[in-house]
């Protein structure tokens, strides 16, 4: 029989959940106790004719169809493929199918009811036809069909007699309950693999969870460091310029700049340890300290701040960075920073001159805090007039607050 490729469903991870494996060992558990139970009845109504006319011949027919019980228990372990996983060793297979197939011919010459001696073979094909693909597996199953009724032919050309209906009630049970193995089998699989595939999106729920933390960890990273070091960059030059002409005023810029750095590793010691809150209030007043040390006039036009503590986070770490693009891309000597409330939401505005006339390379500073606003409900838009720099944050009073 070919190998089934590729597979409807791959194996499980190597290490599953313990509710996966828990859940395969229950699975195969109900699956080789139905065969267990369709084994035992076949075995018991064929124990019974046998040892009454035993010779060498019935004994070799219990030989095989015991042999035939036994692989097929066995290669119920190879199901946990999953359906359509694909066929183990050839060897196995081999073995399961030609010790049905002996008690399937065997049982022409048997002494009980004929029809019972092809069940092996159809119990052996439903197992196997569940590791194949589903086009496979339906084109076995109705060969398996066949071969069974085959049997009930073959029987009457070697001994010129039909075997009727069977008489006895426990073979009747047996061939009907033989009947719906593949409806077992199949359904007991399909569920299998509903089961790995939540465990694989609960594994992937779980990754993209640390990716996303990642991603904030990184935001939060960018600015704080990117802030902080852009204005010891600013104050360490002002320092150096006016260290040969006013050794004051550069001893006062380079306390300021251990004081920036210290805070800098102060704050970034806090977001490691996940206890950094931003104040809005501090980081508007930080602003314009440092846009006028950079000799741009900073405007403050302020409404009562918001008291939501995420609305709060998300205005700052926008001022944050908006502060430090003034700083970075253009030679501002004007700044302005208003920041409006509304029963509709919080707006922020903040605009400066001296913008250069083609935008430099963007990082991931202003897509961000885009996101970090769009997870409020809220937006982020930029403009450029004649010069004129301005971004504009909004968040709405009942926005998505996460």
């Amino acid at each position: 029989m070919p190998i089934a490729t590729p597979p409807e469903i791959l194996p499980p991870s190597a290490r599953p959940g313990r509710s996966v494996r828990a859940t395969w060992t229950y699975t195969l558990g109900s699956i080789v106790f139905v065969l267990v139970v369709l084994d035992a009845m076949l075995v018991s109504l064929a124990l019974e004719p046998i040892t009454n006319e035993f010779d060498g011949g019935a004994g070799l027919l219990l030989f095989s169809l015991l042999l035939s019980v036994a692989i097929q228990i066995r290669y119920c372990w190879f199901l946990r493929a999953g359906l359509g996983g694909g066929l183990p060793s050839m060897a196995w297979t081999l073995a399961l199918v030609s010790s049905a197939a002996a008690v399937w011919v065997l049982g022409l010459f048997g002494p009980a009811h004929a029809l019972m001696w092809s069940l092996p073979l159809w119990l052996a094909v439903c197992v196997i036809s569940c590791l194949l693909p589903k086009r496979q597996r339906w084109l076995v199953l109705m060969g398996a069909i066949a071969v069974s009724l085959l049997h009930p032919a073959a029987y009457w050309l070697l001994h010129g007699r039909a075997y009727g209906y069977p008489e006895q009630p426990g073979l009747r049970m047996l061939f009907v309950y033989a009947a719906g193995m593949p409806v077992v089998l199949i359904s007991s699989l399909w569920w299998w693999r509903v089961v790995v595939e939540l465990d694989r999106h609960r594994l992937m729920a779980g990754e993209l969870a640390v990716t996303q933390e990642r991603l904030r960890f990184a935001a939060d990273l960018h600015d704080i460091q990117g802030h902080h070091l852009q204005v010891i960059a600013l104050k360490s030059e002002l320092a150096e310029r006016l260290m040969s002409i006013n050794p004051e005023a550069a001893r006062a810029n380079i306390h300021e700049t251990r004081l920036i750095a210290k805070q800098a590793l102060e704050e970034t010691r806090s977001l490691v340890s996940g206890y950094r809150e931003t104040v809005l209030e501090n980081e508007l007043e930080n602003a314009r300290e440092v846009l006028s040390a950079a000799g741009a006039s900073c405007d403050l036009q302020l409404a009562p701040v918001p008291a939501h503590p995420a609305t709060q986070k998300a205005l700052a770490m926008t001022v944050r960075e908006a502060t430090t693009n003034i700083l970075r891309h253009s030679e501002a000597t004007a700044a302005s920073i208003t920041l409006a409330a509304s029963a509709a939401g919080v707006s922020l505005a903040i605009s400066n001159n001296g913008a250069p006339p083609a935008p430099a390379a963007t990082g991931t500073g202003l897509l961000g805090l885009r996101e970090r606003l769009e997870a409020l409900g809220g937006t982020l838009e930029t403009s450029m007039d004649a010069g004129r720099f301005e971004l504009q944050a909004w968040i709405p009073s009942k926005g998505t607050l996460t």
